[in-house]
């Protein structure tokens, strides 16, 4: 969607309400294009269903629930003029301008943001490289094994996916080794996170042991899952 879209738009509603842009990605996914842009209340209104993945409309005569389990992808740029930390053209915003532009995702939408990565600019040999990267198909098999793992390891669980997990199937199925807890303990300290960033890490980190065929988590997975937390720590530097 265009970021100009209303709340209705985008969540559903109306007189006689309607499902919005989030349910009709419902097992899809949800790109929002320089998020930055977006009215914060649209994005607040986001919350609900990244949490829950459902949405419910309350109307004086009735109550709608409408499926929204979608994944969520967004981009934007690091400031206004779209160059803070460029290794080749100088940022011109002021500090408060910068802050300002980061105001507008809050930090309990952060939070349901389980993967934050910073892309630098392109240069041009990497651009001209003829260089034969992983294709897609090999990324695809891996992730399909993984996830095979994982629907294998919560078949009594009622859930699939390490993404579904709760608080108790994380004490059950994400144990850290001594030093992956330190490190962990030590991030969420220093980053300040709160407790629903600590469990998007801890999934995170079991995700990437899965990937690595490990049963434990250890302390390359956890710090992995935490470099993901961009955000949230560029947030830091203002």
């Amino acid at each position: 969607p265009h970021h100009t879209i209303s709340d209705i738009a985008l969540i559903g509603g109306g007189q006689w309400p309607r499902p919005g842009e989030i349910s009709l990605s419902h097992h899809g996914v949800l790109f929002l294009d320089e998020v930055l842009e977006f009215k914060r209340n649209v994005l607040e209104a986001l919350r609900e269903p990244l949490e829950e993945g459902k949405i419910t409309i309350s109307r004086a005569s009735m109550t709608t629930t409408y499926p929204a389990k979608f994944t969520l992808v967004a981009s934007c740029n690091p400031c206004p003029c779209g160059f803070l930390g460029d290794t080749k053209k100088a940022c011109t915003c002021s500090t408060s301008q910068i802050i300002r532009y980061r105001s507008r995702l809050s930090g309990p939408f952060l939070d349901r943001m389980d993967l934050q990565v910073e892309i630098p600019r392109l240069d041009f040999s990497d651009l001209s490289s003829n260089t034969v990267e992983e294709n897609s198909e090999t990324v695809r098999k891996r992730v399909e094994q993984t996830r095979l793992l994982q629907q294998e390891r919560y078949q009594k669980e009622g859930i699939h996916l390490n993404g579904e997990m709760k608080v108790r199937h994380m004490k059950k199925y994400c144990i850290c080794s001594r030093e992956a807890h330190d490190l962990l303990e030590k991030s969420i300290e220093t980053l300040a996170l709160s407790a629903r960033a600590y469990h998007r890490i801890l999934k995170v980190a079991r995700t990437i042991a899965d990937l690595d065929h490990s049963e434990k988590i250890d302390v390359e997975h956890v710090a992995e899952a935490i470099q993901y937390r961009t955000l949230d720590r560029k947030y830091l530097e203002f």
